[in-house]
């Protein structure tokens, strides 16, 4: 379980092995060894298993629990605003999404959740600009 869902958060992100071994490589604590992508390849092949501490970094890279990433939870939420500006693929009926489809729907989506409520106060304001030009 854990190799596919590692593999699943990095190409979901586009990160490349290398990029993801550079990112980890940042928050090394002293005696810790830096991270090699041949290394993270291995985990993800399901040869070797990371320490618990590379489980913890990847968990709070990926923004995952630690029982998401090794397989003890099913589902993990999603941040749907996250999905939509990903590069991840969406499809939608069988059909994958266009940028500018994904980014239409994402501006929808918060308009919804997020409506802004306007007063009468507002409409007074915006009918005297609109009535001087």
């Amino acid at each position: 379980m854990f190799p596919d869902r590692l593999r699943e958060l990095r190409k979901g992100r586009n990160i490349t092995l290398e990029n993801l071994a550079e990112e980890m490589n940042k928050h090394l604590e002293p005696g810790q060894k830096p991270n090699t992508a041949a290394q993270i390849g291995n985990w993800e092949r399901g040869d070797r298993s990371p320490s618990y501490i590379e489980v913890r970094k990847l968990a709070d890279f990926f923004n995952v629990s630690m029982d998401f990433l090794v397989g003890r939870a099913m589902s993990e939420k999603t941040d749907l605003s996250l999905l939509f500006l990903s590069g991840k693929e969406i499809d939608f009926n069988g059909k994958p999404l266009t940028d500018q489809q994904r980014f239409d729907i994402f501006q929808y989506v918060n308009a919804y959740l997020n409506p802004v409520s306007y007063t009468a106060e507002d409409d007074l304001r915006s009918n005297h600009q609109e009535s001087l030009f």
